[in-house]
């Protein structure tokens, strides 16, 4: 998507929801996107003799039809028409070897029975598996213990009072989210190229096992020890907010770039050159934004967006990307637009007007150049980055050469635009970035 696509609606929304995901103001959900442990409807439950929710859950589930029983009605209803009792784990015996590999368990539970097992309630372990993305298989048996360890564990946190039960929720959201997209990856750029088979005769499923045999404990340690780096990082910047308030409002540097006329380039290139062109793209950008101490909030194809917590280091970032990317005769012209401000932090996320107006800055930045706002300008004025003037730079230069001392360096130099009428945020005063001569 591009900032100009971006530019025509509304402020930028988060991560989307994924199909049918249950809604926590309402408890309605649908069938969810993807494959894994299913949910079933609180009918399967009651009509089982199914437990309740666990302690400070409070929910009950309906009995099912014809049981003769009075059905409670459930504080989350779930509209038959938005269920999909139909699908159905996969019965290839390849997968299901390839199944009880990665998961080191056979399938022993239907959805009821793992809920059961984990003293969960249908409709919580519902919740769970939907917000992890997985998809509704009626009662078909195909959960494991660890599906019933996870359930517990999750319900556990709720049940002492260490997370509410949408805090819960929402962890299972953030982990299947991310995960389902590294799984995605992980199968489409390496495990593909690697289970050609590498000799005449061979089929990719004489390969594929002993493949995924080999490299699934590598691969699992390795997620391990950057998850716990990325934890460590994270709960660092945290503890050293100022109050309570920053922890969740923060004032940061938000940076998005984007390449300039990427939808009329679709039309010209063919499927795997655009493929390469924009891995290149967000390869590049990934590497400079971590080198030099930003942080990469997501990558839309044809734009990133990144944040700092130091106006300096998002400027450095910004003008390292135009600098790297204009040599690349393939790449096309870049645009970058910065803001300074508080942001509100949610799943990996930011959001706010200092977010959406680092978008609309991004819009209207000429090609090649990185356009900021007045508040990112004054905090670069404010940590010495820039003169306060380039009167007061050249007469401090002067006075240095008289002296024989050398004069104080600035590393970036800002040239105020013409205020622009921003729709959504009113008149703004971008200044153009640049580094300064040395």
């Amino acid at each position: 998507m591009t900032v100009d696509d971006a530019d025509a609606g509304d402020d930028r929304p988060g991560p989307p929801e994924p199909s049918g995901t249950p809604d926590e103001g309402t408890g309605r959900s649908g069938a969810a996107s993807g494959t894994g442990p299913a949910a079933s409807s609180g009918g399967d439950e009651a009509a089982s003799g199914g437990t309740g929710a666990p302690s400070g859950t409070g929910r009950a589930a309906a009995a099912a039809p014809g049981t003769g029983e009075a059905a409670e009605p459930s504080a989350y209803p779930t509209p038959h028409h938005a269920v999909d009792h139909t699908v159905e784990p996969t019965d290839d015996p390849l997968a299901i070897r390839l199944e009880q590999l990665i998961l080191g368990a056979d399938r022993r539970y239907t959805p009821f029975q793992a809920a059961r097992t984990a003293g969960v309630s249908m409709e919580l372990a519902s919740r769970f598996w939907r917000a992890m993305g997985f998809a509704d298989i009626g009662q078909a048996k195909a959960l494991t213990e660890a599906d019933v360890l996870a359930l517990r564990r999750l319900a556990g946190l709720v049940e002492a009072g260490l997370l509410s039960e949408p805090m819960a929720v929402q962890v299972a959201r953030s982990t299947g989210q991310t995960t389902a997209r590294l799984a995605e990856w992980q199968i489409d750029s390496f495990l593909e190229g690697l289970t050609e088979p590498p000799e005449p005769g061979m089929t990719r499923t004489e390969v594929t096992y002993p493949l995924v045999e080999l490299l699934l404990p590598e691969l699992e340690e390795f997620l391990i020890y950057v998850w716990r780096r990325q934890l460590a990082a994270a709960t660092g910047r945290v503890v050293q907010a100022a109050d309570d308030e920053e922890m969740v409002d923060r004032r940061l540097a938000v940076g998005f770039a984007d390449l300039v006329g990427f939808t009329r380039l679709t039309r010209r290139l063919e499927e795997e050159e655009l493929g390469e062109l924009v891995e290149a793209f967000e390869t590049t950008c990934a590497d400079l934004v971590a080198a030099h101490g930003g942080r990469l909030i997501k990558t839309l194809g044809d734009e990133v967006l990144y944040a700092a917590d130091d106006a300096g280091i998002a400027a450095e970032i910004a003008l390292r990307l135009i600098e790297t990317l204009s040599q690349d005769e393939t790449m096309p012209a870049l645009r970058v637009g910065i803001a300074f401000g508080t942001v509100t932090t949610r799943m990996g996320d930011v959001f706010g007007t200092t977010v959406n107006l680092a978008s609309r800055l991004t819009s209207i930045a000429p090609k090649d150049a990185v356009l900021v706002d007045s508040a990112f300008a004054e905090e670069l004025t404010r940590t010495g980055e820039v003169p306060v003037s380039e009167a007061e730079a050249a007469e401090d230069a002067a006075r240095a050469e008289k002296e024989g001392r050398i004069p104080r360096a600035y590393r970036f130099a800002l040239q105020p635009m013409w205020q622009r009428s921003v729709r959504g945020l009113g008149v703004v005063e971008p200044w153009l970035l640049s580094r300064r001569p040395t």
